[in-house]
């Protein structure tokens, strides 16, 4: 039985040789006539799916051709400002790429005897390094049309160009100064779409591009969130922070991750150090203000929080805190007194320094009920108004509903 077999197989071959090279012959027709030319690939790229085909430089070389002769039409369309789609020329450079890459990575294997031949290397590097800017240019263009997962795969071809043997005489990473730049926007695009391996690919060469090193590390360590990978989202806050403290996104993320932990200690050594590099930041002077209400340093809050409001009288947090350190004092002086007419002059006296504040943060902040009814409505009771404290107790009515 199985010699019956064998024979069969064997009469086969010369059959599936013979239709191999019909089809071959049908695609080089097709490419010569410039026609027909998707259809050329097709049947280059589904003879490659049997193993056996793999090492047919025939295949590989008519596939390239009909790629290439894809992108020559639709470039010279586009010289011409005939109408041409723009991707589907930067889709035929990109496969062309992939094409050399996948038959440079079979032709560097050895032979029979053991030797290599690099017979197409050099012209098909020379042929790519012309189209190359096309990968980059491509990946701008579907940037700004918001199509971030074409995007990061063409940044994605640009950039590994560095690690395939097939360009190393070019030396991509050393010598392309927009490598950084390319590895930047391929983070981006890979931020965009939520995929942290994306963004992580080409972390460390992004870093290199100074303009946006803010930015790379604000994606990274917000997939580092998203990855609840806890450490190396605050490290890279961290980092963020020592390059560049008045950045918005990554002191009050510190101070709130810190303080969320109750980590008062690492929270003030973050502050001061804020404050040490900018003392005119009203971010970093309002969060030593509340840092230092929050510990019960009421006379040191009242000096910070006095210069916080001469250097902007339009913040209603920092009236908040002045209304607030009064206010606590006259709650704790209250708790522990003993009755006499002179203590409750000094509650009272408390009470009467915070009210300016207290209404006047109500004015800047109508929506943070929260804070000011509780502190109104002790106020207005204590100092005897009642229209004031009628309201207040209203108010407070309706936030306990």
């Amino acid at each position: 039985m199985k010699p019956f077999i064998t024979l069969i197989l064997l009469l086969l071959l010369p059959f599936t040789a013979g239709a191999q090279k019909k089809v071959i012959a049908q695609a080089q027709t097709f490419i010569k006539g410039g026609k027909e030319l998707a259809r050329a690939e097709k049947m280059m790229s589904d003879l490659l799916t049997d193993s056996a085909n793999r090492h047919n430089e025939k295949i590989w070389l008519t596939l390239q051709e009909a790629v290439r002769k894809q992108y020559d039409q639709g470039n010279e369309k586009l010289y011409l400002k005939q109408k041409y789609d723009t991707a589907t020329l930067f889709s035929a450079a990109r496969r062309l790429f992939l094409i050399c890459e996948a038959y440079d990575s079979i032709e560097v294997l050895p032979n029979k005897k053991g030797k290599v031949n690099l017979r197409h290397r050099e012209k098909n590097a020379a042929m790519l390094q012309q189209l190359r800017p096309n990968l980059y240019n491509a990946g701008t263009f579907f940037l700004r049309k918001l199509d971030f997962g074409n995007a990061w795969a063409y940044y994605d071809t640009y950039i590994d160009c560095a690690r395939q043997p097939l360009f190393a005489e070019y030396q991509y990473q050393s010598k392309d100064s927009l490598m950084p730049s390319a590895a930047y926007w391929a983070l981006y695009a890979g931020y965009r779409l939520r995929q942290p391996d994306k963004v992580m690919k080409y972390k460390e060469m992004a870093e290199l591009d100074t303009v946006h090193f803010d930015n790379v590390m604000q994606y990274v360590s917000e997939m580092h969130l998203l990855n609840a990978d806890t450490a190396a989202y605050v490290g890279m806050l961290r980092r963020g922070f020592a390059h560049s403290p008045s950045h918005p996104f990554f002191f009050p993320r510190l101070i709130d991750y810190y303080n969320s932990r109750e980590q008062t200690d690492s929270a003030a050594i973050i502050i001061d150090n804020a404050v040490a590099s900018d003392s005119t930041n009203t971010l970093f002077v309002l969060a030593k203000s509340n840092a230092l209400l929050n510990e019960g340093k009421y006379d040191e809050c009242l000096r910070v929080t006095k210069r916080l409001l001469a250097l902007n009288d339009s913040l209603p947090e920092a009236y908040c805190n002045m209304g607030l350190v009064y206010y606590n004092q006259a709650v704790g002086l209250e708790r522990t007194m003993q009755r006499s007419r002179k203590k409750r002059k000094a509650v009272n006296d408390l009470y009467a320094q915070s009210r300016p504040y207290m209404e006047r943060y109500r004015q800047m902040a109508p929506e943070q009920m929260g804070k000011w009814v509780p502190a109104l409505y002790a106020i207005y009771l204590n100092l005897n108004m009642g229209k004031e404290f009628e309201e207040m107790d209203a108010l407070r009515e309706k936030l306990r509903q």
